[in-house]
């Protein structure tokens, strides 16, 4: 079939084209054309007038939850939780049961996403065995398995002979290592950051010094060994500051940040509870106010979901009891255009930037741009359409989110993945004010 886009606001970070244009997709799934005035030769014409039209979303780190967790996510439901909104290409953790550590278990989670919605489903494969922190994982075969990266996510790396033997090997295979900088020891399963919230609630808390000392550890060894180097979650300022320093250095180092550390406190852990706990943890108005300078600055890269479904039974459980995590692809985009764009910190095409091409860039995926020949990988959305957050709503099977109830700006109309349309808002509930 082929599809027509017409008179959208296209935003296309990498050749910089923009204005009201045209987007003709072929039967195969490519792009056929962009430019004003196409030609009326489509089956389906989607009007696009007043909208943006972009490259389909991609996101580096979600948490699919399938082989294992089935009750919290699969790889089927967390597509369709994509598709909603605006992602056509998610990149799964490893941290399943069991954890995706060999080539069998990688070519598992292609054939789940292959069955899935549409969404191109990207596995990570760990990178030590079992992500016990000990032996490496045969990079090699999980490489031609089809991972597009390596992490040992959810689960430290404590180890720092294994970091840098990972980041050698990684160098060798062409895959990054996307890493959860954490000391386990100085974390262990604290529930709340470190600092008057903590002392408020009598809890024991997670330093910042424990992301930011492991940020510079694997940052060094990142420079030894010309390994490429990926840091997950970033959440504190000085976490910034370091990225920031080894990047002018000339070091092979990425970074990513998630909405919830741009937009939220840890004083949420008093209104919202055990929805606003998650790993690392929600820090002071500094680190937000840091972030926010990184992601303006260009220090952070990656603006990613860390989509951590949870069943609505374990998020029930106390604060100091339950598990870390937000489920976060069906609000992402409008909250990142909520906060970054509407409030003039970022340009539109800046915030894309961080949602498309450079994570797609950092897994090495033909991904996130759009030009003639390449995957009709598409999101058009209205940028200032105002809808209401409400989890009970959510596409996905996790609903915990400490963002219910907040009103946004940013509404998916369609998402498109190899030229068939996988998310229309007419099939979906009616969330408009």
């Amino acid at each position: 079939m082929k599809l027509l886009i017409r008179h959208g606001r296209l935003v296309d970070p990498v050749s910089g084209i923009g204005g009201v244009m045209d987007i003709l997709v072929d039967e195969d799934g490519t792009i056929a054309g962009i430019g004003s005035n196409l030609p009326d030769t489509a089956d389906r014409i989607i009007d696009a007038d007043g909208l943006v039209v972009c490259a389909g979303l991609v996101d580096m780190h979600v948490h699919l939850r399938e082989p294992g967790f089935e009750y919290k996510e699969t790889i089927d439901s967390g597509a369709r939780a994509a598709a909603y909104g605006g992602f056509t290409s998610i990149a799964c953790m490893p941290n399943t049961d069991p954890v995706i550590d060999s080539s069998e278990m990688i070519q598992f989670v292609r054939e789940k996403g292959r069955a899935a919605c549409g969404v191109n489903v990207f596995p990570i494969g760990a990178v030590t065995v079992g992500q016990q922190g000990g032996a490496l994982t045969d990079f090699a075969a999980l490489k031609q398995a089809g991972a597009v990266a390596l992490s040992d996510d959810g689960v430290p790396v404590q180890h720092a002979n294994i970091v840098r033997d990972g980041l050698i090997m990684g160098a060798m295979h062409g895959l990054t290592l996307l890493s959860h900088c954490e000391d386990a020891d100085m974390v262990k399963n604290y529930a709340v950051n470190e600092g008057r919230i903590s002392r408020q609630l009598r809890l024991e808390g997670r330093p910042a010094i424990a992301e930011e000392i492991m940020i510079a550890r694997d940052a060094m060894l990142a420079e030894e060994t010309g390994g490429a180097l990926h840091i997950c979650h970033v959440s504190t300022a000085r976490s910034v500051a370091l990225v920031r320093r080894f990047k002018k250095k000339g070091v092979q180092i990425t970074c990513e940040t998630c909405p919830h550390y741009f937009t939220l406190t840890e004083d949420a852990v008093l209104e919202k509870g055990s929805l606003a706990r998650v790993n690392p943890p929600l820090r002071t108005q500094q680190d937000v106010d840091g972030i926010i300078a990184g992601l303006k600055d260009g220090t952070i890269d990656v603006i990613a979901t860390d989509h951590a479904p949870h069943s609505e039974e374990e998020k029930a459980r106390t604060l100091a009891e339950a598990p870390s995590g937000i489920a976060g692809l069906e609000t992402a985009l409008a909250l990142s255009l909520t906060h970054l764009y509407h409030t003039g910190l970022l340009t539109l095409s800046d915030l894309l930037r961080k949602m498309t091409i450079n994570p797609a860039c950092i897994l090495r995926v033909n991904k996130g741009r759009l030009a003639v020949g390449s995957d009709a990988d598409i999101v058009v959305f209205d940028p200032d359409e105002a809808w209401r957050i409400d989890p009970a709503r959510f596409i996905g099977k996790g609903h915990n989110t400490p963002f219910g109830g907040e009103t946004v700006k940013g509404k998916v109309k369609y998402t498109i993945a190899g030229g068939e349309i996988i998310y229309s808002e007419k099939e979906a509930p009616d969330y408009v004010i």
